[in-house]
């Protein structure tokens, strides 16, 4: 991607559809390589393992679509989303997570915009944790802060220029697009993004209008 030119509308579905499907693909594996333990004669010895491998890997999927619904798609027409809900979604998607999650609210429920801002707060803020940590997530009047502590904590460069509407240049589509796709969230709801990073800490700052 040229490093002066942002993606057309097309070309954004189909990073996303791909960051989606690379999240998706793990969970959804395991669980076809759990069916293929349990209908091969020769691997009854392994029944048990396979089907606890099936399980755990579907409350994963289930746990990630219901995640992506509010963080990506349409998810539902309320304009409004219950803060308990959304630590319930964000609580699943760290079980499979090092970091821990830390959520922090000071409200009851918030807009659309600020829901998909929080899930996605939540996906980049584990992302900024590769060797675990505590990942907190805070509403505080209009903003919405990610504080993230722990060892070599850090924002890729591509999500950093992700977040302030930049073109990729060098790097990780799958990190640049979802930090892309909050920026334009957050824009189009008349919001501002402000980014810090120091040894081991990383935070991302989103101002709302209310």
């Amino acid at each position: 991607m040229d490093d002066a030119a942002l993606p057309r509308p097309a070309e954004l579905a189909a990073l996303l559809a791909a960051k989606l499907c690379h999240d998706l693909i793990s969970p959804t594996s395991a669980i076809v390589s759990g069916v293929d333990l349990i209908e091969d004669p020769d691997s009854q010895d392994m029944r048990e393992e396979a089907l606890a491998l099936v399980i755990s890997s579907s409350r994963k999927l289930g746990a990630l679509l219901q995640f992506c619904r509010v963080a990506f798609g349409a998810s539902a027409s309320a304009d409004t989303f219950d803060v308990r809900d959304l630590q319930k979604l964000a609580e699943g998607y760290f079980e499979t997570q090092k970091a821990q999650l830390i959520w922090v609210m000071d409200c009851e429920s918030v807009g659309k915009p600020a829901a998909r801002t929080l899930l996605n707060l939540a996906q980049l803020g584990a992302g900024a944790l590769p060797r675990g940590g505590e990942m907190q997530l805070s509403v505080d009047g209009s903003s919405i802060v990610m504080a993230a502590t722990g060892p070599r904590a850090t924002l890729r460069p591509e999500v950093i220029r992700g977040l302030s509407g930049q073109s990729m240049g060098e790097g990780m589509s799958g990190y640049w697009v979802q930090a892309y796709y909050l920026s334009l969230i957050v824009t189009d709801a008349g919001g501002t993004i402000a980014t810090e990073t120091a040894e081991d800490q990383a935070k991302i700052t989103v101002d709302l209008p209310g």
